[in-house]
């Protein structure tokens, strides 16, 4: 039996499964007619990072900077995600293309794999970070066996990503109301204790030495920095461009700044001496610590779906990304990635979440800087032609040393905004000196 012929039966069963879940367009671009509404691809985004790992980064922030300075932190670092993720989401809904394939005309027809593979890499740490959290989180709360716990919520995240695009559909319809209704309970439950204007001074752990604003700006953006560079995965399945803009507006700034205020207003409320939202000190934590049989039920199952959702939509983007430069499916490279995942989650890879947010703001932005000046400004019209294009590889390098100069000398300025603004004026200089040369050569040649 060749090898063709032994693959026949597989190769049989992925396209029954793509009839029954319907096919994810891995290798071409979204066709018309299997567009989703607008209200579908918004519960998508606003499901992802409406999430409890959203409201432990605003805990972070609120502590370190006091609540005033990070909610404007929230804000801005917000404002710019949406203008950052929404532009690329654009690009993926007028070409229907994903991240992958946009990045093919950007970086070159074997170029795309070093930023593909990068960011579908990192998305599977997430995916592995997020993980990991359910699992002590569950642990802490419960006392149930951390590895246990950690490969059944794997599983379940798996089972969700499986299912594909509508899987995070209905992930995002469940996990959504129940954080808004416990978010908001819990926000304004703590509140009450202390008086909104006690939340309102509160100046943080540390007054004499706060987190520096480009510190927490950078948190803000390194968040969903990657997802929302590949956001063309999600957005491509939008019908125009004002659903997918409406569905971005509905992840940032809404779902990511109300999960960042419903725990900086905790930690505010509570001025603990030396918070800890990655242990108990969190909305999760907080409702266990009523002991109520009931509230447990409920705490368990949110947390499942919250982290749940979260876990899908970035072993998704991973699956899509890494099923491009395998020349698989979807569904295929989730199940391969998912197992990966969940053998790095035992190894509690969610401690590193701090060094994982500063990576990623230097090494993502300038990607995501790239693909819009080329594909808005230089070249509207481009097409792949050729395998590697050094002038994006350039400036990508350029604002990645940049972010890393600018950590190390200027470390109250972000790193994630001084990465994009360099990479995109690299960019914008190499591609305009590369248009002079050309002609003047076509000048000298008549």
């Amino acid at each position: 039996m060749t090898p063709r012929e032994s693959s026949k039966p597989l190769d049989e069963l992925e396209e029954q499964v793509d009839e029954v879940l319907g096919s994810e367009y891995e290798h071409e671009p979204v066709p018309a007619r299997a567009r989703h509404s607008t209200f579908s691809v918004a519960t998508v985004w606003i499901g992802f990072p409406m999430i409890l790992t959203g409201a432990m980064t605003g805990s972070l922030m609120v502590a370190g900077m006091g609540f005033q300075k990070a909610i404007w932190a929230m804000l801005i670092g917000n404002a710019l995600m949406f203008a950052y993720v929404g532009a690329l989401g654009v690009l993926g809904t007028r070409t229907g293309k994903n991240f992958a394939l946009l990045a093919t005309l950007v970086f070159g027809r074997k170029g795309y794999v070093v930023a593909s593979g990068l960011l579908s890499t990192l998305l599977l740490g997430w995916y592995a970070v997020q993980t990991g959290i359910t699992g002590n989180l569950i642990h802490t709360a419960y006392g149930i066996n951390y590895l246990l716990v950690t490969v059944i919520a794997g599983a379940i995240y798996l089972g969700i990503t499986f299912v594909g695009i509508r899987g995070l559909h209905w992930i995002g319809i469940v996990s959504v109301p129940l954080f808004i209704v416990l978010g908001t309970w819990v926000a304004f439950d703590t509140a009450s204790q202390v008086g909104w204007s006690a939340v309102f001074a509160y100046a943080g752990t540390k007054p004499e030495i706060p987190m520096a604003f480009g510190v927490g700006l950078t948190m803000v953006l390194a968040l969903f920095i990657d997802a929302g560079t590949v956001t063309a995965d999600f957005n491509r399945w939008a019908k125009d461009t004002k659903g997918s803009l409406i569905a971005t507006f509905s992840a940032f700034p809404f779902a990511n700044l109300y999960a960042m205020l419903v725990g900086g207003v905790m930690t505010a409320a509570l001025a603990l001496p030396d918070p800890q939202p990655f242990a108990s000190d969190n909305m999760f934590g907080y409702l266990v610590k009523y002991n109520l049989p009931w509230l447990s039920v409920v705490a368990f199952a949110f947390v499942l779906c919250n982290l749940g959702s979260v876990c899908a939509h970035c072993l998704y983007n991973s699956s899509v990304g890494w099923s491009r430069i395998a020349k698989s499916k979807m569904r295929v490279m989730a199940v391969i990635l998912a197992m990966v995942g969940i053998a790095v989650a035992a190894t509690n890879v969610w401690a590193m979440f701090i060094p994982w947010l500063s990576l990623l703001g230097i090494l993502i932005p300038p990607i995501g800087a790239i693909m819009i000046v080329d594909l808005y400004f230089t070249r509207p019209n481009a097409v792949s032609d050729c395998e590697w294009r050094g002038k994006s590889f350039a400036a990508w390098i350029i604002g990645s040393l940049a972010a890393f100069a600018v950590e190390g000398l200027a470390p109250g300025l972000s790193t994630a905004i001084s990465a994009f603004v360099v990479a995109a004026i690299a960019y914008w200089l190499i591609s305009a000196s590369e248009r002079r040369a050309s002609a003047a050569v076509r000048y000298e040649a008549t």
